[in-house]
């Protein structure tokens, strides 16, 4: 762990400490479903400054379809050395002992090959369905318990768009949650935990920093496999019948296919820190 990255776990550590009795009236509150959400969760000189410091020419993966609309990127080895310890200071086992005071959740474990995470970047009418995420981790051996997303885009908006939505069980109705600069959201994620990003609404990027925290056992207690599983808005409804006949389609593949790890949304377990 490099001096950075230890750095920012710590004041991540004391600013989820600080408030930690909040946090966990937030968290069992439990509608839709577990989430809980804590501003200004580094110093403005650190967490302004990770925005700027995106490089142009990182391998960007872009994904560009019916289920979503975004850029990733998780290699940030050759960039600013901030961008790097952003993304795995929400590794550091003491980061991870806060949260689990925070939640009651046990034996989490973070992800060194940050496996479907990293740092993502949505411009002008960018978008992210309503789905769930993939149940388990790229070895297919630890169910996926916890979603922690950071977002830093300076003054950012409700009206920008791009925010985070929760959603009942039947997709009917979400609740939003501004994609606000310095923001933490911390949510569970199981076979109803139905979240999406509306879509960005100005010439801006919203980029957000997350992670995926890990577990032997799921999250509500009952077993369950699923690929990332998409569907659509409410008002969209023939993209909703599309994007489910996708999903069963996807699902039934994973079942019948040989399992194959061939994602390019991971990296080496040796390049982690």
């Amino acid at each position: 762990m490099t001096e950075l990255v230890k750095s920012l776990a710590d004041q991540i550590t004391a600013r989820l400490s600080a408030c930690e009795n909040e946090l966990k009236i937030q968290w069992n509150s439990d509608f839709p479903f577990r989430y809980f959400v804590v501003d200004d969760l580094l110093p403005d000189t650190i967490a302004s400054q990770i925005k700027p410091n995106l490089p142009a020419d990182t391998k960007w993966i872009y994904r560009s379809n019916l289920r979503e609309r975004k850029r990733v990127g998780i290699d940030f080895r050759n960039a600013h050395p901030l961008l790097q310890a952003s993304l795995f200071a929400f590794q550091a086992p003491e980061v991870l002992a806060a949260i689990e005071r925070i939640t009651g959740m046990k034996q989490l474990q973070a992800d060194p090959t940050l496996y479907a995470s990293g740092i993502s970047v949505m411009g002008k009418g960018d978008y992210l369905n309503p789905h769930l995420d993939n149940s388990h981790d790229g070895d297919g051996k630890l169910y996926r318990t916890l979603n922690l997303l950071f977002y830093v885009s300076p003054d950012w908006k409700k009206e920008n768009g791009g925010n985070f939505e929760v959603w009942d069980p039947d997709v009917l109705h979400p609740t939003e949650i501004v994609a606000k600069y310095n923001r933490l959201v911390v949510m569970e994620t199981h076979d109803f935990s139905w979240h999406s990003v509306n879509k960005v609404l100005v010439d801006d990027t919203r980029c957000c920093v997350s992670n995926y925290y890990f577990g032997p056992m799921p999250v509500r207690g009952r077993a369950f496999k699923h690929v990332t599983t998409f569907t659509g808005r409410p008002e969209h409804k023939m993209r909703r019948l599309a994007l489910d006949a996708d999903g069963i389609a996807r699902n039934f593949a994973k079942k019948i296919l040989p399992k194959r790890d061939n994602s390019k949304h991971r990296l080496d377990k040796k390049e982690g820190i």
